[in-house]
């Protein structure tokens, strides 16, 4: 077993994307405890994650530069690196987007930094391999967290910074297609898009960023074939507004009625049309309490919002930037990239190509058409106690943790604690980033989760003390 060095409390976090990276950060600049953080990541490199992992410079963040920096209370970090760096921003104004690749290689200066900065000697210990297992230790505070190659480590405490998972298959598709090479289920595995022809039709399953990703990789590859995106509503990100708008006159009051919330925040709209203004305004003045309302609403109401409001907060709140906005409309305009709001019957293999059934939404009638590949984006995976992480799977087996009401992510407290089968918190075991999204709802994105990373490397950071 590696234990660590004169007592030194130890800290592991599983996963090495930005919440991980940011809650190791803050940990390591906390002057209350002098831990050790074990930053466990095998699969996608330290600093990088699902998202930043991209090689493609067209892939641009979601958020303008200017709030992507990686610490709260240091707002002008990141446009400052950008700066330095000569970075390429679209449009370069200082208001633009970077591509999610030079995001990362930020990250990843940000860790190297820390890891060989005054104080960090032997505090950073990068374990390139996977968690897979934890158990409690007999008799004593804390846990032996197992790794993919056999290597016990003993620690204080455990942070879960795994991120999303890969996207579910959707309803229809058959069993023995999951299987074909000509259905990709994770669009972010190595070489899922090396098979696909230059004239090959393909279909996308779900209109969201990952579908829009998608859709412009395949073409900057050479891809020229025709592209069908169907889901259930047929919706697509909405594109970010220029900056410099108007503040809403009017900011809408939410209350506990989901109706209620939705006419108010109409009438924000309105009254923020009239002022020159419009709705991504008023989105974003709602982004500072979203969470806080999210945990005062109850689990009914939540589960309706899940239901029935959910997609269209999610192509108001996560927006493309213009440029990749204008890629889209030119790939629709050239009749290349069709959107289609409908549901699947069901999707198989005729041995030649792959045969899609659906209906279109409000349409009576059902459709067939026929594919070369289908490719699967229907965004983060869904209901979490069918995961076959092991690590997350060992957890949920030994009742340390269980889903959340939603089955979004695992249940926690406000501050990240992980609540175990008897509903009570279990010490030493934290989260943090998407796997919240079920207790925070808002904590997939950087503005949000570099807040909720600094609180809770806080909070670790005082139990851990209290405890060691």
């Amino acid at each position: 077993m590696v234990r660590a060095a004169n007592k030194r409390p130890t800290i592991a976090i599983i996963g090495a994307g930005f919440s991980g990276v940011l809650t190791a950060l803050h940990l390591l600049s906390n002057s209350d405890t002098d831990s050790r953080i074990l930053l466990v990541e095998k699969a996608r490199g330290f600093g990088k994650g699902v998202a930043y992992s991209t090689r493609h410079g067209a892939h641009l963040l979601n958020v303008r530069a200017g709030n992507m920096s990686a610490f709260p209370d240091r707002p002008g970090h990141f446009i400052e690196w950008v700066r330095e760096n000569q970075v390429p921003m679209y449009p370069g104004d200082g208001n633009g987007f970077v591509s999610r690749a030079d995001y990362g290689r930020y990250l990843q200066e940000l860790l190297a930094q820390a890891a060989t900065g005054p104080g960090a000697l032997g505090r950073l210990v990068l374990v390139a391999d996977d968690g897979v297992s934890l158990l409690p230790q007999p008799g004593a505070n804390g846990f032996s967290l197992i790794t993919g190659v056999g290597r016990t480590y003993a620690v204080d405490a455990v942070v879960l910074a795994v991120g999303n998972f890969p996207p579910d298959p959707p309803p229809g598709v058959a069993a023995s297609l999951l299987r074909s090479p000509k259905f990709h289920t994770d669009p972010w595995a190595t070489g899922a898009l090396d098979r696909v022809q230059t004239d090959d039709p393909v279909l996308l399953l779900g209109t969201s960023l990952t579908m829009v990703d998608v859709a412009i990789s395949l073409t900057d590859r050479g891809h020229q074939g025709p592209i069908m995106a169907l889901s259930r509503r047929g919706l697509l990100p909405r594109r970010h507004a220029d900056p410099g708008r108007p503040t809403p006159p009017t900011l809408p009051t939410l209350s506990p009625s989901l109706s209620a919330s939705l006419h108010a925040v109409r009438a924000a709209v309105r009254a923020a049309n009239g002022a020159g203004g419009g709705w991504h305004e008023v989105i974003d003045s709602l982004r500072a309490g979203t969470a806080k309302y999210w945990q005062n609403l109850p689990a009914e109401t939540r589960q309706r919002f899940v239901r029935h409001l959910r997609p269209w907060w999610d192509v108001h709140r996560h927006r493309l930037a213009p440029t990749i906005a204008g890629r889209v409309q030119e790939m629709a305009d050239q009749q290349r990239l069709s959107v289609v709001a409908g549901r699947i019957l069901d999707l198989d293999s005729d041995g030649t190509s792959l045969v899609l059934r659906y209906r279109r939404r409000g349409h009576a009638h059902n459709e067939t058409a026929h594919f070369a590949h289908a490719i699967n984006c229907v965004g983060p995976g869904g209901d979490i106690a069918r995961t076959q992480d092991p690590l997350l799977r060992c957890l949920l087996d030994q009742g340390f943790a269980v889903p959340d009401p939603l089955r979004l992510g695992l249940d926690t407290d406000g501050a990240g604690r992980l609540r175990a089968a008897d509903g009570k918190i279990v010490p030493g075991l934290y989260a943090v980033g998407p796997i919240m999204k079920g207790t925070s709802w808002e904590i997939t994105a950087v503005p949000d989760i570099r807040q909720q990373a600094k609180l809770l490397a806080t909070t670790i950071s005082e139990e851990i003390c209290s405890r060691c």
